[in-house]
């Protein structure tokens, strides 16, 4: 079964609460709304590939560590997205879930996503019980303070923030949770595999910037120029767009060298190269390039 497939399969059976009778209807089809269909799903895949690179030996938890991610994930776009924040219309290619629910549910359908994350990760732990306090912990600091992706989002509020404090903040952080939380959800030292996440996350935010301004709202799912419009810290204020495509290859390749080595770490390898082809093609750079030696030819 594709790593994907399973990953829909997991979550459909996360969000089974939703069906109870007892449950507000409206919440809970905000709920499916907020997680379904989803989009690439890139970090539970993640999270996924790396407890397989380190023996998957608990395979319930591991899905559960890709399930928590996802889902906290997710409540971060809803709650990105309210009038308070982002204010957008749309998301994964439809309406964002204040603009489909109204405002006083997407707030509750994002508090119920992290209580529901959490909740997941807590009933898979009954063949690992000793593992559960460690992966309770990554994801917590993943998403709450200093330095989790609520901290991200505070960032925006102030007058003065480093770029790469920011974005290691608000899309580095599950990216760290997903390959540390993997490798210890199959016994693993989690410590192995922080770089990695370390330099997918700031490479996933500096390709979201590269794509804002490229605008191309079909691979961001949801409006571009957001980052110009709500004058956010970006990788293209600091480095322009030619500098932030050569940042983006050199931290794919120091994404790529950070793979522990092992029996699995070329198939890991392989899954870096096609994540940095998705974000950010090469065709793209190449003929953004071509354009600018042109310009400068003349």
């Amino acid at each position: 079964m594709k790593a994907i497939t399973k990953i829909e399969q997991c979550l459909a059976m996360a969000l089974a609460s939703a069906d109870d009778p007892n449950c507000p209807p409206k919440l809970a089809g905000a709920v499916r709304h907020a997680v379904f269909p989803g989009g690439a799903r890139v970090r539970p895949q993640l999270a996924l590939a790396v407890a397989q690179a380190c023996g998957m030996d608990d395979p319930r938890l591991s899905e559960a560590v890709a399930v928590s991610i996802e889902l906290m994930h997710c409540a971060s776009l809803v709650h990105d997205d309210l009038p308070c924040f982002d204010d957008a219309q749309t998301r994964r290619g439809r309406a964002s879930v204040h603009y489909a629910y109204g405002e006083p549910l997407a707030v509750l359908t994002g508090d119920a996503l992290i209580v529901l994350a959490f909740q997941t990760l807590a009933t898979a732990a009954t063949q690992s019980p000793l593992r559960l306090p460690a992966l309770i912990q990554i994801l917590a600091s993943c998403v709450g303070m200093p330095a989790g992706i609520v901290a991200g989002q505070a960032w925006e509020s102030e007058s003065r923030v480093s770029l790469m404090q920011y974005q290691r903040a608000k899309t580095g952080a599950l990216f760290v949770a997903a390959t540390s939380a993997g490798a210890l959800s199959a016994g693993a030292d989690p410590k192995q595999w922080q770089a990695l996440g370390d330099c997918l996350g700031e490479a996933y935010q500096v390709a979201d910037d590269i794509r804002d301004v490229m605008g191309q709202a079909d691979l961001l799912g949801k409006p571009v120029g957001q980052d110009a419009q709500h004058d956010r810290p970006n990788a293209i204020a600091n480095l322009g767009l030619s500098g932030a495509i050569t940042h983006f290859e050199s931290l794919i390749q120091a994404a790529s060298d950070s793979i522990p080595e092992g029996p699995n770490a070329q198939s890991m390898r392989d899954l870096v190269m096609q994540q940095s082809e998705r974000l950010v093609p090469r065709a793209a750079c190449m003929a953004y390039r071509a354009g600018a030696n042109q310009g400068v030819s003349h």
